[in-house]
């Protein structure tokens, strides 16, 4: 059922995606500023309460939906509530948009606009970046993008979903990661206070959650790019970057098509009253100074290599699900 529910999820989702504006998203949000609001005495325990209040919860209501569909109306229908559930978590359409109209502007010689883009997506200053970081920071955050909204939702969803549990692991590790950013961005904002506990327990748990498939991601972009540069990159370059997580993808990302990622992060620049509304499907704007990787200096072609390289692996996934659904139901 996995398989079909991920197929049928992602077919909807490119021919129909949400929009930037939706009600689902704006539930989360209200949702998490109300956990948040409630609950976060500023205390350690208070912090872990509200996050499994604001995560766990939903998560259980989904399981259970799945549950009582499943046996009191049928698989056919619990099945359908796993597509519904993975098409507002899984999904390219709800960033690549800002991918493709910076390629297109790059490939128009249109740097201006290309910065421009790429300001408006993170919110901050690209107006001194040179066209080979333009690129570069294009491809770190879309990377970490499709890690986060399609291969870590695809690993948490496949391993919990064998083990009966529907679609909780798409919706705890969505979820997990959606709250450790809103906080803080509500915090940087002025918006709510948010307390150092409930931020570091938020921090904590998406580190934690996010372990198993940044990895996952890594192997299997090594798989279908330059494995042993992949894999290399993994071992001896991935402590280059300030988080452990996304230092395993991007440099295992750099490996396996030979580009150049790490280096001057870009800062936010905007004043909190400028800031747009937190939208669930942004990319993260947080990040810090780190060291090179080895590799080429980034071009515009090798935003072409990154698409390959995120369907190649997406085509893996897909192929690897088959084979259990398969072996499963032969067995």
């Amino acid at each position: 059922m996995s398989f079909f529910a991920i197929l049928l999820a992602l077919l909807i989702e490119q021919a129909r995606p949400l929009g930037r504006s939706n009600p689902i998203h704006a539930g989360l949000r209200a949702w998490a500023r109300t956990a948040s609001r409630n609950f976060d005495a500023g205390k350690p325990q208070h912090g872990w309460i509200t996050w499994g209040l604001a995560v766990l919860f939903p998560a259980l209501v989904a399981l259970a939906i799945h549950w009582l569909l499943w046996v009191f109306v049928g698989w056919p229908v619990a099945m359908l509530w796993n597509v519904a559930v993975l098409y507002v978590t899984l999904g390219f359409r709800q960033f690549s948009h800002h991918f493709t109209d910076i390629r297109d502007a790059l490939e128009d010689g249109d740097e201006a606009r290309a910065r421009e883009l790429l300001a408006q997506w993170q919110q901050v200053d690209a107006s001194e970046l040179p066209r080979s970081e333009i690129v570069r920071h294009v491809i770190e955050y879309s990377v970490l993008a499709a890690h986060r909204h399609v291969f870590g939702v695809l690993a948490w969803y496949s391993v919990l979903a064998a083990v009966g549990l529907g679609p909780a692991g798409a919706v705890i590790y969505r979820l997990a990661e959606f709250v450790s950013r809103y906080w803080r961005y509500r915090n940087r904002v002025g918006q709510q206070a948010v307390s150092e506990a409930l931020q570091r327990a938020a921090a904590q748990t998406w580190t934690v959650i996010d372990w198993l498939p940044a990895r996952l991601t890594a192997l299997v972009f090594a798989v279908v790019g330059n494995f042993e540069e992949a894999i290399d990159g993994w071992r001896y370059h991935a402590q280059r970057f300030p988080n452990d997580n996304d230092g395993v993808v991007l440099a295992a990302t750099a490996g396996a098509v030979n580009v150049r990622l790490g280096g001057e992060a870009l800062k936010v620049t905007a004043l909190p009253s400028q800031l747009p509304e937190f939208s669930a499907g942004e990319a993260d704007a947080e990040s810090a100074d780190s060291d090179s990787t080895p590799g080429r200096e980034p071009e515009v072609a090798h935003l072409a290599q990154i698409v390959g390289l995120v369907w190649r692996s997406v085509v893996v996934w897909m192929v690897l699900l088959a084979l259990l659904t398969l072996a499963r139901l032969l067995g």
